[in-house]
């Protein structure tokens, strides 16, 4: 059975617990895009981990990992996040790359960082991962496939069409120094040997394992709304965060992913640019609801950025489910509300004096203001409750107000960081 993880809001939902927790039951978790722009923080016996490029179930035996085709390859960026999982006693995982994955190459990173220079005030709040310039060069077919890097003649050839292009970019758009191609072919080559022991087959590995009945996880990076075609554009990451990606960023049959799990934060929030209608304006309930959110507070597994903060939008998490095809949500972090004596929730949105209830596109979005309606906390400790019904009443309250808003059923409630910290509805 196949089954997909992903997120229905703008990122950071908790997907990283979800997938760590259900991995227990999978033979193979399978990461199927984005790259290391963003991170999932897992929680578990060998200590407090930030994965960024590998799968949540790294930390389970009998899984094997998979990077997808989908993904943006940053080669030394995985060797270094295996080295620092062995480092604090994990035992090395079983991984597999897709040959047809795409590398993340260095000069990515610079032209990321060079193009969010230039555009100063109107910069899109990138990680500076590389991200966009790589999906830019995988659709302008001048990126680089790992099955590429062991063929060195055509490698080479390659290489310096592609840099052609590239060192006129940094010399006269950007006035950066250029890109030695002697250079950066020693550098392939090394990333070459690096990734070798873990190439594969990862399509004709999938299918033989749908065959036989494995039990496979997708791992979807961010959410609705950060995709690149349904989410709040042009503020948005450069792939498909949707489960319906997974069949292509993991190279099987799209009728295969028979359940789609879809992550939801009991709160809202959101790092970079980008609209974010129910956010909290007030700086110190903002700051509140981020201290007290999460293990460590909401600040970016990856770049460390606080993160903005909103109450929880059902117009907006409805939409992402829709667009995932969620069959059933998890909904992450309901414990870090416990300091609130009242919770709003964005039931509309305003736009030109109408109230709307479904999400709409960005343009319009920008003029949208939030529509509440208030509920009682429960202003108590949630933790370490592993019953539905022993929750606080306003507690249950505030998860069947959600569940009947978004129209999904919340299987899962999770109330506390670490991977027991769950109840099953």
């Amino acid at each position: 059975m196949v089954r997909a993880i992903v997120g229905a809001n703008w990122g950071d939902e908790g997907k990283g617990k979800i997938t760590d927790m259900l991995g227990e039951k999978s033979d193979i978790v399978v990461r199927f895009q984005g790259g290391s722009n963003a991170g999932h923080t897992i929680i578990n016996h060998y200590g407090r981990f930030a994965l960024h490029l590998l799968p949540s179930g790294v930390f389970y035996d009998h899984t094997t990992s998979v990077i997808g085709n989908g993904v943006a390859l940053n080669i030394p960026y995985l060797i270094d996040e295996i080295k620092s999982l062995t480092d604090a006693g994990v035992p090395k995982p079983k991984i597999l790359v897709s040959d047809r994955a795409q590398i993340l190459m260095p000069y990515h990173i610079l032209f990321d960082t060079y193009e969010e220079e230039r555009l100063g005030k109107n910069s899109f709040g990138s990680t500076k991962s590389g991200i966009a310039p790589f999906y830019s060069d995988k659709y302008a077919k001048i990126g680089f496939q790992v099955q590429e890097l062991f063929d060195e003649e055509s490698l080479r050839v390659k290489l310096n069409r592609v840099l052609e292009q590239k060192n006129i970019l940094l010399e006269h758009m950007y006035h950066k120094p250029t890109i030695d191609s002697d250079e950066l072919f020693k550098t392939l080559l090394e990333y070459r040997d690096m990734i070798k022991p873990y190439v594969g087959d990862v399509s004709a590995f999938l299918y033989k394992a749908i065959k036989e009945g494995k039990n496979i996880l997708l791992e979807g990076q961010l959410g609705s709304l950060k995709d690149t075609d349904h989410g709040i554009y042009p503020m948005v990451t450069s792939s498909s965060t949707l489960a319906a990606y997974g069949a292509i960023g993991a190279g099987i049959p799209p009728y295969e992913i028979k359940d789609i799990i879809t992550v939801v934060k009991a709160y809202s929030s959101a790092v970079g640019a980008g609209e974010f209608v129910s956010e909290i304006t007030d700086e110190a309930d903002a700051a509140k609801m981020r201290d007290h959110g999460g293990d460590k507070g909401e600040y970016g597994a990856t770049t460390g950025r606080p993160r903005r903060m909103g109450w929880f939008d059902a117009v907006a998490t409805r939409y992402g489910c829709r667009i995932q095809g969620a069959t059933q949500a998890a909904l992450t972090v309901l414990d870090a509300l416990g300091c609130w004596e009242e919770l709003k929730v964005c039931v509309g949105y305003e736009l030109d004096g109408e109230i709307i209830t479904d999400f709409p596109v960005t343009s319009k979005l920008a003029k949208c203001k939030p529509v509440y309606k208030t509920l009682k906390g429960w202003n108590c400790d949630i933790s370490g409750i592993r019953e539905y019904d022993k929750l606080p009443k306003e507690c249950r309250d505030y998860v069947e107000f959600i569940e009947n808003e978004i129209g999904v059923p919340i299987t899962m409630v999770s109330n506390g960081p670490g991977r027991e910290d769950i109840i099953y509805r």
